[in-house]
């Protein structure tokens, strides 16, 4: 399969993104920089991960009807090649962005009883753990299947279907490290039960979106004969069903700590609900929860390939939206959106595209190894 040459305009965006990337460090500081470089890690590091896990998902369930599309999320899961430098180089932040880490920590009334768990060495060993456990699910589940494409041997099918249960332990440690070290530990005195979970509906919605955008772009390619409407109403399913599973969670947790109404608790709402972010944290709501709830409540939405294609786009938005709203009120002051963040975005958004497009030209663009593809291809509602 010849793969198509990438559009000059992703490779000039690259480049000039990586200009205002160094330049951000020069001139708007290491803060900025390091905030930026923090949330695009944990966008491509969590999108990677959402999309293995629906890769393992098919396993442990022994579902069919996913069978032909599968080789789609497990190509997008190697965006957790890349994520895994870019998260060893964003360790760089753990000192200026992260308080736990500073020396000064130590007699912080809080901070002083977490001191081991927040210091750079153990925070670092975490990183380093999780990293190994994700090379380890992604050697199995996609580098297996990408095997057997080859082999045929059915074999594959029950070692990745024994591996499963444990990848979802792996899976869960995992998106743990992430959602309290990366992202809760930028305000460690604020603290939350179920903020992993919270990024855990993040991480699956947007390995959804990109599983469908990725599904629609090769059927207009005519690259996945046999893939139907219903196979896309499966998905645009679940992405109805975590838009509303995500909003659930983020509205459990804002709602249990404004009943309790403790001050440790409040403040990180109250810094998100104050001047201009209170617009930002309304056009995640609506971006998130309302315009893909209403576009895709209906039946045959959920199949319309040109509102799958939408929704999808504007659900990827989100989480980006999300992780900035998450990660950049740290910085205090009204939310930055200039030429750093520009850059960041042109860099890393036209390196996602650059290996996504070399990613799809991995392997067959279905696993014909399978010995349930044609059973996922019969597949009707």
């Amino acid at each position: 399969m010849s793969q198509p040459k990438a559009s000059p305009l992703i490779y000039g965006a690259v480049a000039l993104g990586a200009v205002g990337v160094i330049a951000t460090y020069l001139a708007a500081g290491p803060q900025r920089f390091w905030a930026n470089w923090v949330m695009w890690f944990v966008l491509v590091f969590t999108m990677g991960l959402g999309a293995l896990f629906i890769a393992a998902l098919e396993h442990l369930v022994n579902a069919k009807w996913s069978v032909p599309i599968r080789r789609i999320p497990e190509r997008i899961a190697t965006l957790l090649l890349p994520a895994i430098p870019i998260g060893l180089i964003a360790l760089g932040a753990l000192p200026v962005l992260y308080p736990g880490t500073r020396p000064e920590a130590a007699h912080h009334p809080i901070l002083a009883g977490k001191a081991f768990w927040l210091s750079i060495p153990f925070f670092s060993v975490r990183t380093l753990i999780a990293f190994a456990l994700v090379l380890v699910g992604l050697t199995v589940l996609v580098g297996g299947s990408l095997k057997q494409d080859t082999t045929r041997d059915p074999a594959f099918n029950i070692r990745a279907r024994k591996f499963a249960p444990g990848f979802m332990a792996i899976f869960a440690l995992v998106i743990t490290v992430v959602a309290f070290d990366w992202v809760s530990g930028l305000t460690p005195e604020w603290y939350s039960d179920i903020f992993g979970v919270y990024i855990f509906a993040g991480a699956f919605l947007s390995g959804l979106a990109a599983t469908a955008l990725s599904v629609l772009y090769l059927q207009g390619q005519d690259r996945l004969s046999g893939v139907r409407g219903d196979h896309l109403y499966n998905l645009g399913g679940f992405l109805f069903a975590f838009t509303v599973f995500w909003s659930y969670i983020g509205f459990a947790q804002y709602m249990l700590m404004w009943y309790a109404n403790m001050p440790d608790e409040v403040i990180y709402y109250k810094v998100r609900l104050a001047g201009m972010w209170r617009y930002i944290t309304i056009a995640l709501g609506s971006m998130h929860f309302i315009l893909p709830f209403f576009v895709l409540v209906t039946r045959d939405a959920k199949q319309d390939p040109r509102r799958l294609r939408r929704v999808a786009f504007l659900m990827l938005a989100a989480h980006v939206l999300d992780i900035y709203w998450l990660i950049f009120p740290i910085l205090g002051g009204k939310p930055l959106l200039g030429w750093p963040e520009l850059s960041f975005a042109l860099f890393f958004v036209g390196g996602i595209l650059l290996w996504l497009r070399a990613a799809m030209e991995k392997g067959e663009d279905m696993p014909v190894g399978d010995p349930f593809l044609r059973e996922g291809l019969e597949f009707r509602l």
